[in-house]
């Protein structure tokens, strides 16, 4: 049993849960809890970390044998006095098991699946992690086939993206751009239409048919799209407010476009 604060591998998940750099070094990310840990792809599994208390459970105990049989104490799963496991964790309310797993690129043709419509979000510095995760969560109930964000959105592994993102995470094809303007343009090779969600928009979101090959750019959450991706868009559209309010949360707007384009593609 590990009971030490310092000992390197309890030390090296804090550095994974508090450290961008860390995570882009290693090629790894910690996700935290029994919904998350048990949704882990097998093979990207690292390591698994629980606390005494938790594996003191047989429940508990069966279940991880059942899924990493291969993992045994000291060899890929390990068991941490219960006060030492709580300063692993990034929550406040830790449930006695974390996983360290391993991180998976997508390459761009991966957005293309041939077995289906392309329908893809393209992010533009987003900066809050909730917001994130919750694009990428309800990317995934509404069928979008992959999300591409710039280098200059908050890291997709942020303890609090993961968290929102309620495991999507794991499916969810998501394209880290270095330059997104030419990202846009390859997908306009490929016979993608693109939308930006923008208050200069002559016509509303629902005005427009999202059944064909559709991509739509949401911006940063306090400046939105920059001029120069916005003028790549083929259309603007917008969504009508009442009131005083002049734009939404970034996760709720592209949460009604997302949903708009599921529902067209259903009648």
């Amino acid at each position: 049993m590990i009971a030490s604060n310092d000992n390197a591998k309890v030390k090296n998940v804090r550095e994974l849960n508090s450290k961008h750099k860390a995570r882009d070094t290693q090629s790894l990310f910690v996700v935290e809890g029994v919904k998350m840990c048990m949704e882990a792809p097998v093979d990207r599994i690292h390591q698994v970390f629980v606390s005494e208390s938790f594996y003191a459970e047989e429940e508990n105990k069966k279940a991880i044998t059942e899924k990493l049989p291969e993992f045994t104490d000291g060899e890929g799963l390990y068991i941490v006095k219960d006060s030492v496991f709580e300063g692993m964790c990034d929550t406040k309310t830790p449930q006695g098991i974390l996983t360290v797993v391993k991180k998976k690129d997508t390459e761009f043709d991966e957005l293309l699946p041939k077995d289906k419509t392309p329908f893809i979000m393209i992010l533009e510095s987003i900066q809050d992690p909730g917001n994130l995760g919750t694009i990428i969560r309800t990317a995934e109930g509404a069928g979008v086939t992959g999300i591409i964000v710039n280098d200059k959105t908050v890291d997709l592994y942020n303890p609090k993206t993961i968290r929102s993102t309620m495991g999507s995470l794991y499916r969810m094809k998501i394209y880290v751009s270095k330059n997104l303007a030419e990202t846009v343009n390859e997908l306009k090779n490929h016979g993608i239409s693109t939308y930006a969600a923008h208050l200069r928009g002559k016509e509303f979101y629902y005005e427009k048919s999202y059944k064909g090959s559709v991509a739509f750019m949401i911006g940063n959450e306090g400046n939105g799209l920059t001029d120069e991706l916005a003028d790549m868009a083929d259309t603007y559209v917008k969504i009508p407010m009442e009131g005083s309010v002049e734009s939404l949360n970034a996760g709720v707007a592209a949460s009604v476009l997302m949903y708009e384009t599921l529902r067209q593609r259903r009648s």
